[in-house]
């Protein structure tokens, strides 16, 4: 059967060329230069992120007729990739994710002696997987996307080799990842059969209408596979131990650049194949999403280290952008991509704040970080603005982004979410304020009392103002600009033919 030269048109994967093009480029300058040019591979990697974030903003803006046009979206890979506005959106967030990350890195790369091309080749790897399913609508490949994420992320965690707990977060989530994507393709094994051998997401959802309950056990590995990747309750067990173990500026792009991600992947998904039981999806992830609120909130007050508060808040941070999803309107698909551009700044910022106290104190107790502000006051100040953002205590960016998901989920007629989101918001405010009080009321710890002072002229330590900086500043303005942030974003989804065709055909 002759092919459709068109089908591989190469513009619909232009920023993912670059991140590839990047990644060669780094390893060959490494075999090269050695040593010698490792102060210049964090620059290479952030030109080549900041090339593909250009060419992503210029297609997004293109294809919304903001621009010229507007476009309609193109396809490549013989129509297994979408380069459609929602996709944009969210390879857009996983590369800002990595830009962050890597200035998180830089500084983290030189004290810990750790090798710096292998480091960045592997996080470039992990970005490039993260687009590529963000935009994936066949199968394949999805599972050929999810595998070059997960493989680059299980060796991210462990990469600090001589680290026990790194080894260990390492390998519990190659365990349970590996786990959770043979659930995975469980999955689509059924859909391919039950489909008659379809592969693309568009055209198994005719086919599986009638299908009753085996189409719905597909249903539920499907939703078991992504929800890993979200790290919802209860398929978070590996988020807690690789969060503490894993290297700080791993953790930070894990925690916004792989969920979000793994949220293209859900809405694609649920609603291009399963938009016939689109009532059986939407019950799914309300459950999820109230047990993720409620577990991640209560368990993260019993926390003592940062890193593992801040996991179980993304825990819990997962089951508020749930609320997006489960209620499945434009509203809400939109509110869920604008918290989550919100939660890239906070979540970020956070641990790049944790990244800067530990390498000067190696510690991330929270008790430790009392009397901070007389010390460090830029440092206290940028991490108290992400724990209120966090926490959704206004005027900060996290205030307006729950307000958003929670006026959707109002609209929407979902109160028991909307309930659930309000009662835990108000009792996450405690083991936020629990880190954010004492660095300015009480006594200097031990740690604080020995804390070196600041020396930005350090290799790495301006990438990580400068990471500190854009986060926190962003984390404030963001919340200002939000209406027109939220107005792109439901343009970006009323632009994507296969949200609106899935709609209808749940209608019918």
């Amino acid at each position: 059967m002759p092919i459709d030269v068109s089908l591989l048109n190469v513009g619909a994967i232009w920023p993912e060329i670059i991140v590839t093009l990047t990644i060669l480029t780094l390893m060959v300058v490494d075999l090269i230069g050695g040593q010698r040019v490792a102060k210049q591979l964090a620059g290479l990697a952030l030109l080549g992120l900041g090339l593909s974030a250009v060419v992503i903003v210029y297609q997004l803006l293109l294809q919304l007729g903001l621009i010229g046009g507007p476009v309609p979206p193109t396809e490549s890979f013989l129509g297994s990739f979408t380069g459609d506005p929602l996709s944009l959106v969210f390879r857009g967030i996983v590369v800002l994710s990595s830009t962050l990350a890597i200035l998180m890195a830089e500084r983290y790369m030189y004290q810990s002696g750790a090798q710096v091309a292998e480091f960045y080749t592997l996080l470039l790897g992990a970005t490039l997987g993260g687009m590529l399913l963000s935009g994936s609508t066949e199968m394949v490949m999805i599972f050929i996307a999810l595998e070059t994420l997960s493989i680059s992320s299980y060796l991210l965690a462990g990469y600090t080799k001589l680290d026990s707990r790194s080894n260990e977060a390492s390998l519990k989530y190659l365990l349970v990842g590996s786990a959770s994507a043979a659930v995975f393709l469980y999955g689509m094994s059924l859909l391919y059969g039950l489909s008659g051998g379809e592969t693309k997401l568009t055209a198994i959802a005719p086919r599986i209408v009638d299908m009753g309950f085996p189409a719905l056990l597909a249903l539920v590995l499907v939703v078991a596979g992504i929800s890993f990747k979200l790290a919802v309750v209860p398929f978070h067990q590996w988020t807690p131990d690789v969060y503490e173990g894993a290297p700080t500026p791993v953790v930070a792009f894990l925690s916004v650049g792989s969920k979000a991600a793994g949220f293209a992947l859900a809405i694609r998904f649920m609603t291009e194949a399963f938009p016939a039981y689109t009532l059986q999806w939407q019950t799914l992830f309300a459950g999820l999403a109230i047990l993720s609120m409620v577990l991640g909130n209560i368990v993260a007050i019993a926390q003592t280290s940062l890193k593992r508060l801040l996991a179980y808040s993304s825990i819990a941070q997962a089951g508020y952008l749930l609320i997006g999803l489960a209620i499945g309107t434009v509203d809400g698909y939109a509110s869920l991509m604008f918290y989550l551009i919100t939660y890239l700044f906070m979540n970020l910022g956070a641990f790049a704040a944790a990244t800067l106290f530990t390498l000067k104190t190696g510690s991330d107790d929270i008790s430790a970080f009392s009397g901070l502000w007389r010390k460090d006051p830029f440092l206290a100040v940028c991490l108290s603005v992400f724990l209120l953002s966090l926490a959704g205590i206004p005027p900060f960016a996290g205030f307006f982004g729950k307000i958003y998901l929670f006026w959707a989920a109002f609209q929407a007629g979902a109160y028991t979410l909307l309930f659930v989101g309000l009662v835990t918001s108000v009792a996450s405010m405690y083991y936020y304020l629990r880190v954010v009080k004492p660095m300015v009321v009480r006594p200097m710890s031990p740690e604080v009392e020995a804390y070196p002072a600041t020396n930005w002229e350090l290799p790495g330590m301006r990438s990580l103002q400068v990471a500190l900086g854009v986060s926190v500043v962003a984390t404030v303005i963001v919340g200002i600009i939000s209406n027109p942030i939220v107005s792109l974003m439901n343009e970006s989804i009323a632009r994507t033919p296969p949200l609106q065709t899935a709609k209808q055909l749940s209608q019918k």
